[in-house]
């Protein structure tokens, strides 16, 4: 029986980026239930052990993955502009990284270990933004990111994912409009 190496073919050595790259596509492929570290490593071409030099565990491989796909939301969000603006220009881009990997928010969920670092800095961010335009910060917050996840998890089995998008920017902005009123 021939175990897989350390390495991957060709000597090159084993990334964190690759093993994020293969994670996800396997998250992407087969749901949460296709992500294991022996199937990564299988991906991989090396035994499951050498994924634990670069994650801990299969949690912290789960933190890692959405550290990389959920920075983009925040990533060049200007919070010198108008807070409404910024609190929607969040949950839109978290409503499409929603939509493009809901097999990672939904092993996020599964994993609640798995709930830190970038998803933690989204959440913390909508938090302030919401304390600055209202007292009932936290209702709201729930509200707003419950009707991401409800909005973006179904979209990924559609056809007709467009139409969607633009109907959970209608149903985002009526929400908006209701929160500036309280």
């Amino acid at each position: 029986m021939s175990r897989g190496r350390g390495r991957p073919a060709g000597g090159t050595g084993l990334t964190l980026k690759d093993i994020l790259t293969a994670g996800l596509a396997l998250l992407d492929e087969g749901g949460e239930q296709g992500l294991s570290m022996r199937a990564l490593a299988s991906r991989l071409g090396v035994t499951p052990m050498s994924l634990y030099n670069h994650v801990p565990d299969r949690a912290g491989l789960l933190r890692a993955l959405s550290d990389r796909v959920y920075a983009q939301v925040l990533d060049g969000v200007n919070q010198e502009q108008d807070r409404q603006a910024e609190l929607r220009m969040i949950l839109l881009r978290y409503h499409q990284v929603v939509c493009r990997h809901p097999h990672l928010t939904l092993a996020i969920f599964a994993v609640p270990e798995a709930l830190a670092g970038v998803t933690r800095e989204i959440t913390d961010r909508l938090r302030l933004l919401l304390a600055s335009i209202t007292p009932e910060a936290e209702l709201w917050l729930t509200i707003l990111v419950d009707h991401v996840h409800g909005c973006g998890l179904p979209v990924s089995a559609t056809a007709d994912g467009q139409s969607l998008e633009g109907l959970y920017q209608q149903a985002l902005d009526k929400l908006l409009t209701c929160l500036s009123v309280h």
